[in-house]
């Protein structure tokens, strides 16, 4: 007699800040992080996660001591490719504002990102990134935000604040000279990209597939700011 295989297995579920239901599933050959019906995360597309830190890895391969935060663990694939890049002496901080996320990391999803969490080079702030950033002064050399959709098109309407010029800005100031911040984003955006140069960023964009293993499919955007390096006396 023939099994029949629930094509979707609810894991777990969590509320979010805003009062909705975060779950995660197991479907299919993968997992999802669904925000009600919407999905939020799929670790069968990672690729433009990945290729966020492939784009930051020139602004801290000869820095001494670099720093690096991520806004948005995801499923780790982001921070699991920094680490990759980064040096023995190096440090990332995680701000993520869903305690279930990092629970989840540490447990049913370790196994994405080779359990990158336990990396002593690793700290975990549950914390909203724009609160912390709020805290910071020239602390990055990158700056990677992976958060919601992008700049536009958002699930949590409070996401809105840290693409606004206002988030812009503050996110500059917690950059050291030289260094660069990546906005990961569905879609593409005109107004952010004069936003981000308004802020004082030089700006350019990749467009980058959202799957790195075939040569199909959707692409998502990365949204790269530099700071200036500074000057030499």
């Amino acid at each position: 007699m023939l099994r029949r295989v629930r094509a979707r297995q609810l894991l777990a579920s969590a509320a979010t800040p805003e009062g909705a239901t975060v779950s995660l599933f197991r479907e299919a050959e993968g997992f999802t992080v669904r925000v009600g019906s919407d999905v939020l995360m799929d670790s069968r597309v990672h690729g433009s996660e990945q290729a966020m830190a492939h784009v930051a890895a020139a602004a801290i391969a000869n820095q001494r001591e670099p720093r690096v935060l991520i806004g948005g663990l995801g499923m780790g694939f982001t921070l699991r490719a920094v680490l990759d890049v980064l040096g023995p002496d190096g440090e990332v901080v995680v701000a993520e504002i869903l305690p279930c996320v990092v629970e989840w990391n540490r447990d049913m999803l370790a196994s994405l990102s080779g359990s990158a969490l336990e990396d002593p080079r690793v700290r975990v702030e549950v914390i909203d990134v724009v609160d912390l950033l709020a805290t910071q002064a020239a602390a990055f050399d990158a700056i990677l935000l992976d958060v919601d959709n992008g700049p536009e098109a958002f699930s949590a309407p409070r996401n809105a604040r840290l693409y606004a010029p206002a988030g812009l800005a503050m996110t500059r100031a917690a950059l050291r000279p030289g260094g660069v911040l990546v906005v990961w984003s569905a879609f593409t955006s005109r107004a952010f990209q004069r936003a981000m140069a308004h802020a004082g960023f030089a700006v350019e964009t990749h467009s980058v597939r959202a799957r790195s293993n075939v040569r199909k499919g959707a692409h998502h955007t990365l949204f790269v700011g530099r700071v200036a390096p500074a000057r030499r006396l």
